[in-house]
């Protein structure tokens, strides 16, 4: 049998600790008391209409639905080392508020929280716009889609990513990656992409200064490239560009086929560079 609480307040710590089978409507989590972790350890709840002003509330979760939610930025660490949950149409503006989960599913929100989303795994999120710096570090098997994402240091260390129809702005994204794929998407942003190995770009806007450099197993597919100085440089890369490249710097090994190059930079390389760049017949 099911339960329900609803139009209650709570403020003490670990308020509905091991909270089982229940749905939780129209609540606050806020008051005097100032306690930490409301819903820790819950079991297949739900939750909705609900604001958060605690720390904490939701570690070691199984089986939740959170929708029509707001976690303020009194709500430090929100989610943690949760499984099987799904967040829709709410707000998660605190600090840390995924962290070492599994299986999470979010769509349609709106998420400003540094260090979002860490060392996770099966996470997706959909519709939905993100202001952080270091998003996604060393996280697997993430799925973006529709999802418009501000920062700095982004999916770093990460392991299988797909991204598709999104916007990203953010500098340093895919260091050290490994098995992205990004197609029909902007990537905004300088340094992208360095240290990746298996990193896919399909029908993408690219632009930010110094890009694509130290990759391995590199593709660019239908790509443009807009002011993107010293390019490639040390990568193994297959790249098929439409239009300029403002400069490519010592490709590694491969080809870049482009309709223009502003400037072949072949100088002072570290290592043996065999890549080379083609223009396109017209």
């Amino acid at each position: 049998m099911r339960n329900t609480i609803e139009n209650k307040t709570f403020d003490e710590e670990r308020a509905l600790y091991n909270l089982c089978d229940t749905d939780v409507k129209d609540c606050v989590f806020a008051g005097p008391a100032d306690g930490e972790s409301v819903l820790k350890e819950a079991r297949n709840i739900g939750v909705e209409d609900c604001s958060f002003s605690l720390r904490y509330p939701l570690w070691h979760v199984k089986k939740f639905n959170m929708k029509d939610s707001t976690m303020d930025e009194k709500t430090r660490a929100a989610i943690w080392y949760a499984t099987d949950g799904v967040i829709e149409d709410s707000n998660l503006h605190g600090i840390k508020a995924v962290r070492e989960c599994s299986n999470i599913h979010i769509s349609s929100c709106d998420i400003c929280s540094p260090e979002f989303g860490w060392k996770c795994s099966g996470l997706s999120l959909k519709d939905t716009s993100i202001e952080a710096e270091y998003a996604f570090f060393d996280s697997s098997d993430v799925h973006l889609e529709d999802v418009r994402l501000h920062g700095k240091y982004s999916f770093q260390y990460v392991h299988g990513l797909t991204v598709s129809d999104c916007i990203l702005d953010t500098k340093d994204a895919f260091w050290h990656s490994t098995n992205i794929t990004v197609r029909d998407s902007v990537v905004k942003g300088e340094y992208l992409g360095w240290f990746s190995d298996g990193l896919t770009l399909i029908n993408c806007k690219i632009s930010g200064t110094q890009p694509l450099c130290y990759c391995k197993n590199l593709k660019l597919i239908n790509c443009t490239m807009e002011d993107t100085d010293l390019s490639f440089e040390y990568s193994d890369v297959d790249a098929d560009v439409v239009g300029s490249i403002m400069s490519v710097k010592n490709p590694r090994s491969g080809v870049i086929v482009c309709d223009g190059v502003g400037e072949i930079i072949s100088e002072d390389p570290v290592m043996e560079c065999s890549g080379k760049v083609v223009i396109r017949e017209k």
